[in-house]
């Protein structure tokens, strides 16, 4: 069980946030958004992957940054189809082939409120590495309340997830019981729910949620 944070944008926070040790920090491209990210990134420890989160976004942009940013990982939380996801593959495998750097995953985003159609998914096997769900509102991402996690249960695919979407302290229970199921939970994404203002995460909260992560991985 990974743990991906994500809406980070200022740098004094970034850094305490990276003491954490979470597995994925999440940087997001997005103007529309309260925690569009437009700074440095500060150097952080090999071992988390920096994500870079875009919506709809030109081919050519996501690859701008993930020059500018040296990404691990592209997540889009777009109506990205299948064929631009085949594209972008392409284009991140001659990056990485050209760079020599290890391979970048992509992540396909959908968005759930009490049902989906999990047929949708279908035409993105093979290309995107991980799915993650995260809660349908009105905002992409950040809308600080989760979706109904049962649906999950009809979950058809072999490819692994990330489940996000509005997760805070008070769904450390919930968390621990869906991974008692035998769902390819692959990690927990979190972010508004750990904010004192858009991008400024709460440490000592995330702290505590880490603690308790390690727990379930442990138990």
């Amino acid at each position: 069980m990974k743990l991906k944070v994500c809406g980070m944008k200022y740098q004094e926070n970034m850094q305490a946030v990276a003491e954490l040790q979470p597995d994925y920090l999440g940087f997001i491209f997005y103007e529309k958004s309260p925690r569009n990210f437009d700074e440095d990134i500060l150097k952080l420890p090999a071992e988390i992957k920096k994500t870079g989160v875009f919506v709809d976004a030109s081919i050519d942009f996501v690859i701008e940054k993930v020059k500018k940013y040296n990404f691990k990982v592209i997540q889009l939380h777009g109506n990205e189809s299948s064929q631009y996801c085949r594209d972008l593959q392409s284009e991140l495998e001659c990056f990485s082939e050209t760079e020599s750097t290890e391979s970048i995953e992509i992540w396909k985003v959908f968005s759930i409120k009490d049902q989906f159609d999990f047929e949708i998914l279908q035409p993105y096997e093979g290309i995107v590495e991980y799915f993650l769900f995260d809660t349908k509102g009105k905002e992409k991402g950040g809308n600080g309340y989760t979706f109904d996690w049962s649906v999950l249960n009809n979950y058809p695919s072999k490819t692994p997830f990330i489940l996000s979407g509005g997760i805070g302290l008070d769904e450390i229970e919930k968390v621990k019981e869906i991974l008692k199921t035998d769902l390819p939970i692959y990690a927990v994404d979190v972010n508004s729910k750990f904010e004192t203002a858009p991008g400024l995460k709460n440490i000592d909260e995330l702290k505590i949620f880490k603690e308790e992560l390690n727990r379930m991985r442990e138990g």
